[in-house]
């Protein structure tokens, strides 16, 4: 009798143990940073001067790859933090090349440099004087942090999605259940979906996604428990949209 009592017990300790670790998981809080992820042919749509969008050409990553825009800490009223008024004036002006140089080690420069496009005209200064200071001591940190994220993002499924339906139209759903997918149940719900209308060609566009993220980042951490980890979003944008290709369409 006393055994089958242990074993009773046992029993439920390890229900309540399971309980509670599901508990802790399903327990999501608000994002501590959101990923700006760019697809660059719809930006260079409407920026067909910018130095990036200039050089843009097929067989480069951006054209069927996600590219960073920003990693911005929240609440987003949270900007500019440690950082030399010289610097944010320049900012605020978009004097992005005249903010000071970034220390960056040289293999990261130059992986910013191809996922981060815009680096061409100066965006990762920005990015650091905005948002990054209020992340992170140094731009290595925000930057090598940002590009953990954009790697597992470009190895996914929903990347895979984009890049099978360039020309084409795909719905927020087809993106969000790759996203489900890629890194667990829930985790489209943590995305949303940003359009823009082309004036020239009438078409809407997806111009850029929203990622909410919550915990510590890390190159050997669990990505998708980093993104179900932070609240759903409750405006979950457009419902659909062009994945464009490059050039002027």
């Amino acid at each position: 009798m006393n055994s089958v009592k242990f074993l009773l017990l046992l029993a439920i300790l390890l229900v309540a143990s399971a309980c509670n670790d599901n508990a802790t998981l399903s327990s999501p809080r608000k994002a501590d940073a959101i990923l700006a992820i760019s697809w660059q042919p719809a930006f260079c749509e409407s920026h067909s001067r910018k130095k990036e969008c200039k050089s843009q050409t097929s067989e480069r990553f951006d054209a069927s790859h996600f590219t960073l825009h920003g990693l911005w800490p929240q609440p987003r009223s949270r900007s500019y933090c440690n950082v030399s008024q010289k610097d944010v004036q320049r900012d605020k002006q978009g004097k992005w090349m005249q903010i000071s140089r970034l220390e960056l080690s040289a293999d990261l420069r130059t992986e910013l440099q191809r996922v981060m496009p815009g680096y061409q005209s100066g965006l990762h200064r920005h990015e650091w004087i905005k948002h990054g200071g209020c992340y992170s001591d140094t731009a290595q940190k925000y930057f090598a942090d940002s590009l953990i994220l954009m790697e597992k993002l470009n190895a996914s499924t929903l990347r895979d999605l984009f890049a099978d339906n360039v020309g084409k139209s795909i719905t927020a759903v087809q993106i969000r259940d790759a996203m489900d997918e890629s890194f667990g149940a829930g985790s489209g719900l943590r995305l949303r979906v940003k359009c823009r209308d082309d004036k020239n060609s009438g078409r809407r566009l997806i111009s850029e996604l929203t990622l909410a993220i919550a915990g510590e980042i890390n190159a050997s951490g669990d990505v998708g428990e980093l993104i179900r980890s932070a609240l759903a979003d409750d405006k979950q944008g457009c419902p659909s949209g062009i994945v464009d290709p490059v050039g002027q369409q």
